[in-house]
């Protein structure tokens, strides 16, 4: 069973951490993951850096600059995370952008991302319809759950294909600004997690977005399985660094 699923049944609400690979210092990759795992965190998302971040604010966008000056790349991440699963447990998700995945090769990095034993993918920019058609068979063949996201303004047909298509969670997004732009949810956002949770979905939804603190973090989880911290997370580690860790999650939970 793949290890999201297994995840995704534990009697929690689940808290999964974004930070970008190789920052704040190239090589810091691997310890971050270790010290979140240590620190009783659920899932990991490893945001692989990219030039042109549509999706991501300010806060994210400029530590994938910094990573990328401080020369990572998809070859750099592979190698840095070959023996991962010797120290690590908790499911592991890649998040990115398409455009590094297609030229790595699209069946070579579900390649090396199933030996390494990554868990799910994230990418924001790869249409649901071009993944069915082109992508579905090969993330299948390499045991990788392809994570879809969906905002307030998807329409009820759209989620309910979304929900077809996945298995594991739906990625939902609280509002469709970038990331890092909220401070708490308005009455928008909670009707929308209302809304969603009453459409009995059999994929489980972990809200991304806007969540920064306890009380954001608790009214993402209401209706929903768990929440994904990212912008707040890397802003910490920028201030405080990674010995900081503990630090950071204490506030949350």
């Amino acid at each position: 069973m793949n290890r999201i699923h297994q995840k995704l049944q534990e009697d929690k609400k689940l808290l999964s951490i974004y930070f970008t690979a190789g920052y704040p210092s190239l090589n810091d990759t691997v310890q971050i993951i270790q010290d979140l795992e240590r620190n009783g965190v659920d899932m990991i998302e490893i945001g692989l850096p990219f030039s042109d971040p549509l999706a991501d604010g300010p806060i994210i966008q400029d530590s994938s600059t910094a990573a990328l000056k401080n020369g990572m790349t998809t070859e750099k991440l592979f190698e840095q995370l070959a023996r991962i699963r010797e120290t690590v447990s908790i499911p592991l998700i890649v998040m990115g952008y398409f455009n590094p995945m297609l030229q790595y090769g699209v069946e070579a990095f579900c390649k090396k991302c199933s030996e390494i034993g990554i868990d799910g993918i994230i990418m924001p920019d790869l249409p649901l319809d071009v993944y069915q058609a082109d992508y579905e068979a090969t993330f299948k063949k390499y045991g990788l759950l392809n994570v879809f996201l969906i905002t307030p303004q998807t329409s009820e047909e759209r989620i309910r294909q979304i929900d077809e298509a996945s298995d594991g969670f739906i990625y939902m997004v609280s509002s469709a600004s970038v990331t890092g732009s909220k401070s708490g949810f308005g009455n928008e956002q909670t009707n929308y997690f209302e809304r969603v949770a009453t459409m009995n979905l059999k994929n489980r939804q972990i809200v991304g977005f806007g969540i920064k603190d306890a009380e954001t973090f608790q009214q993402a989880t209401k209706t929903a399985k768990g929440a994904i911290i990212g912008s707040a997370f890397i802003k910490y580690l920028t201030s405080n660094g990674i010995e900081s860790i503990s630090d950071f999650i204490k506030t949350i939970r």
